[in-house]
């Protein structure tokens, strides 16, 4: 990778899942569960991935590391193109991408102890002696805020918050430059999830490591990211640095998620109305602009044709421009 390069670059990422039906189960559709994604996320960034259940942005995060296969599109980290690498490629392209799952509770393989969960990819890339893994096992459980003594118990033996942490020492431990943390705190009290949002900011800190933070919480992604990106029915909407995003919405869509994040003042109105009806069927997207039969601000054209990622308003430029996909962005 070159001086400056970024880290990951995805360029206009599909996934599509055949739908089926009929007495010879023959192809009638396809599920657009990522549609044309594009980004980059450079080392030490955390990229905040945004929008409503269903939207795709866990099947992205997966078809990143190819544990969803992807429809087509390109995925380069460090210039090597994840997605169309051979078996050996990937696995040494995977000691360098690791995932922080959302539940806590089911990530977790409840038959083996804290030590073997942790130590298991270091066995499996044949990193170091045994003994040099439980020790290294020991560090990381110290690292994330728990203790070396620990290592011999069993999932169910810690809170909801532990088996977090639990999970974020197996993802660190074989050094990664990237990872992808899916809904890592919603499962979680909310004193908890600040004890491991603000473990995942010194961690990053400490390793230089780069972040895709999935989320459908954006006052969690505030807090941790430098860039965010607005998803809705498998198309980035919005994209931008964090400040400027919350500052100057430039998207109907993400002018709503930001009215709904809920404020410690029962005087204080609501800044939208909520997001009326449901969500379009990814099966069947509607035509032109996929937000326009839930926009406010919709017209006729909106329905024409699909809107690109544009400077927004307020784009600053930089490394990290504002882009928005909406033809009336100048105006609302």
């Amino acid at each position: 990778m070159s001086a400056g390069a970024p880290l990951l670059v995805v360029e206009d990422l599909k996934k599509y899942y055949p739908v089926r039906g009929g007495v010879f189960a023959a192809k009638v559709g396809d599920v657009h569960a990522v549609e044309g994604v594009t980004f980059t996320v450079a080392a030490g960034e955390t990229l905040g991935l945004v929008g409503e259940s269903g939207c795709g942005k866990s099947t992205l995060g997966r078809t990143i590391m190819r544990l969803e296969e992807p429809t087509s599109g390109r995925v380069l980290f460090e210039g090597k193109d994840v997605a169309y690498a051979s078996k050996t490629e990937l696995f040494q392209i995977r000691r360098d991408i690791q995932a922080i799952f959302q539940d806590p509770y089911s990530s977790l393989n409840p038959r083996m102890t804290v030590g073997e969960i942790v130590r298991e990819p270091l066995e499996v890339h044949g990193m170091g002696t045994k003994a040099e893994q439980i020790e290294k096992v020991r560090a990381l459980l110290e690292t994330v805020g728990l203790t070396g003594e620990m290592l011999d118990r069993y999932p169910h033996e810690f809170s909801g918050g532990q088996r977090q942490r639990v999970g974020v020492a197996r993802a660190l431990a074989l050094d990664p430059k990237l990872v992808i943390a899916d809904e890592p705190v919603s499962a979680l009290d909310v004193s908890v999830r600040s004890q491991i949002l603000n473990l995942m900011v010194r961690l990053q800190k400490e390793r230089n490591l780069a972040y895709i933070f999935i989320s459908h919480d954006l006052s969690v992604v505030e807090h941790i990211s430098d860039s965010i990106a607005i998803m809705y029915l498998g198309r980035i909407v919005e994209i931008g640095p964090a400040d400027e995003v919350f500052a100057n919405p430039s998207h109907p869509y993400t002018r709503v998620l930001i009215g709904a994040i809920p404020v410690a003042d029962p005087t204080r109105k609501r800044s939208s109305e909520p997001l009326p009806g449901e969500a379009p069927s990814p099966i069947s997207p509607p035509p032109g602009c996929p937000f326009h039969p839930r926009c406010s601000f919709a017209i006729d054209a909106c329905r024409a044709a699909v809107p690109p990622l544009e400077p927004a308003p307020t784009n600053a430029g930089g490394a990290r421009p504002h882009l928005a996909a909406c033809i009336r962005k100048h105006e609302i």
